[in-house]
């Protein structure tokens, strides 16, 4: 077991404090972010027809599902703080559970948070219209241009990561108490939206299924679009970092990954066929896409139609509500993966801490957070997340295979839950990150292989912590032998 849950001799532990309300609004809040006011877009652009945009967005559900599932059972064999982590760390021993924690921190899950804080910064700045810049410089790296500003947006974004950490810091009742206010406020939202179409829209009809704004489909076309669905859905993987901190996890976190991903599920089909349903497919295609970078969001062009420049400014806080609960939900459960890895001897002794009084892993909170601060502040966060995108998923896959082993490995730990249509739902995840990874880097070579030489970076550290955690445990082991042995040279002069 993680001694991120049994804790040191003495240590404070993680306490037991979500239930299982908290830990679906962990489950929702993290995946729903602003991938399903946006995807709509590139993805007609690429396969043209409603009935296929919303095939490719049951198809990644079916994965994403199927992940989920498998995973519910590995955080049910192991409710420890660090999910994925864990698992690879049972599964493949320390130097490949270390690689994954590394790319974690240095980009997986600090760029996503940049990227979220960004985000907001974004959509608040669009709601309060204007945006100053006070520094921008361009710079050119190995050929391509990189553009770099600090403004207004960029002091946004600082502030929502650090405002959030903080809360982070209270506790995580408090955390988990807040997500599920935020992840309530997500779901009404795409509800209003959904009803908003259904019941008010004058320009509504069904009709507008049966448009095209392309030519025929291609297959490859088709899977693209499914992957860019799957990104929408990316997040379900999150909720199990914090399995240590969930009340009784042999029930609610496979409850919670069940629930929470067929919640996901349906809100994001109704929501697509309430846009197709408010507008044609070809001004679906020519919303904000990057072909299309100045034209309104999907979301937006539905929320314009309906209530005018009024639903403008409802679906900015829509949007800004949405990113602020994928924030919340990324910071609570990331900061535990170096939490753990410092309580296993994988990482620097302090970021293993926790905080006396709110039991929370304080210094890894504000690691991520100062990690987080300066990838928003360089920019460069957009390519740095695409590099890892080929380096996560055989980690994920990787991780997906583990049941299998951890099967054989573990018989007697046997648990109240199981991976329904076991082999089959575990076989479809491996198959599906298997030709995931195919397909990424035949599309993106470069940037794979940069993925995983930033990975790799991380073995000199590895190396490092490995021999220094050695060395504490001889400096322990010789300390230990040394007070017995003071301790039976007192009892002796005392007897005698």
């Amino acid at each position: 077991m993680s001694r991120a849950e049994t804790g040191h001799e003495g240590d404070i532990r993680l306490p037991r404090t979500l239930g299982f309300v908290s830990t679906t609004a962990l489950v929702v809040g993290s995946v729903i972010g602003t991938g399903v006011f946006l995807k709509a877009a590139v993805m007609t652009q690429l396969v043209g027809r409603a009935s296929l945009v919303l095939c490719a967005w049951v198809i990644s559900g079916i994965f994403s599902f199927a992940g989920a599932m498998v995973y519910a059972e590995l955080g049910t064999l192991f409710p420890n703080a660090g999910g994925e982590y864990v698992y690879l760390r049972a599964s493949y021993g320390d130097a490949v559970a270390f690689c994954y924690g590394w790319m974690r921190l240095l980009v997986g899950s600090s760029g996503i948070i940049a990227s979220l804080g960004v985000g907001f910064a974004i959509f608040s700045s669009a709601l309060l219209s204007g945006n100053t810049v006070w520094l921008q410089e361009t710079f050119n790296v190995f050929g391509h241009q990189l553009k770099w500003q600090f403004g207004l947006q960029q002091v946004i974004a600082i502030g929502i990561i650090l405002t959030v950490s903080a809360v982070n810091v209270l506790g995580v009742a408090i955390g988990g108490h807040i997500q599920s206010f935020l992840t309530l406020l997500k779901c009404l939202s795409i509800v209003a939206i959904v009803v908003a179409v259904f019941r008010y829209s004058n320009a509504a009809s069904w009709s507008h299924l049966a448009l095209s704004s392309s030519s025929p489909s291609t297959s490859s076309a088709f899977a693209t679009a499914v992957l860019a669905a799957l990104w929408a859905y990316n997040g379900w993987n999150q909720m199990p970092m914090v399995a240590g901190e969930v009340q009784d996890p042999s029930r609610n976190i496979s409850k919670a990954l069940i629930v929470g991903m067929g919640i996901v599920l349906v809100l994001y089909l109704f929501a697509n066929l309430a846009y197709f349903i408010q507008l044609p497919a070809s001004q679906i295609a020519t919303s904000s896409s990057t072909q299309y970078p100045d034209a309104l969001p999907v979301a937006s062009r539905v929320a314009f139609e309906i209530a005018g420049s009024a639903g403008l400014k409802l679906i900015s806080v829509i949007f800004i509500i949405s990113t602020l609960g994928a924030l919340h939900g990324t910071i609570l459960t990331s900061a535990r993966v170096p939490f753990a890895m410092a309580r296993d001897g994988l990482f620097f002794p302090s970021v293993g801490a926790i905080n006396g009084r709110t039991r929370v892993p304080l210094v890894s909170i504000g690691l991520q957070a100062a990690w987080a601060c300066l990838l928003a502040i360089s920019g460069t966060f957009d390519q740095l997340t695409d590099y890892v995108i080929f380096t996560s998923w055989i980690f994920y896959g990787l991780a997906g295979f583990s049941i299998f082993l951890l099967r054989h490995k573990v018989r007697a730990q046997a648990t109240a839950y199981r991976t329904p249509c076991y082999p089959l739902f575990p076989l479809t995840f491996v198959v599906f990150a298997i030709w995931l990874l195919f397909s990424t880097l035949k599309t993106r070579p470069v940037g794979s292989l940069a993925g995983v030489l930033l990975t790799l970076s991380g073995l000199p550290v590895y190396g490092y912590v490995r021999r220094a955690y050695a060395r504490r445990l001889r400096d322990s082991a010789l300390l230990e032998t040394s007070m017995q042995a003071d301790g039976t040279i007192l009892i002796a002069k005392e007897l005698s």
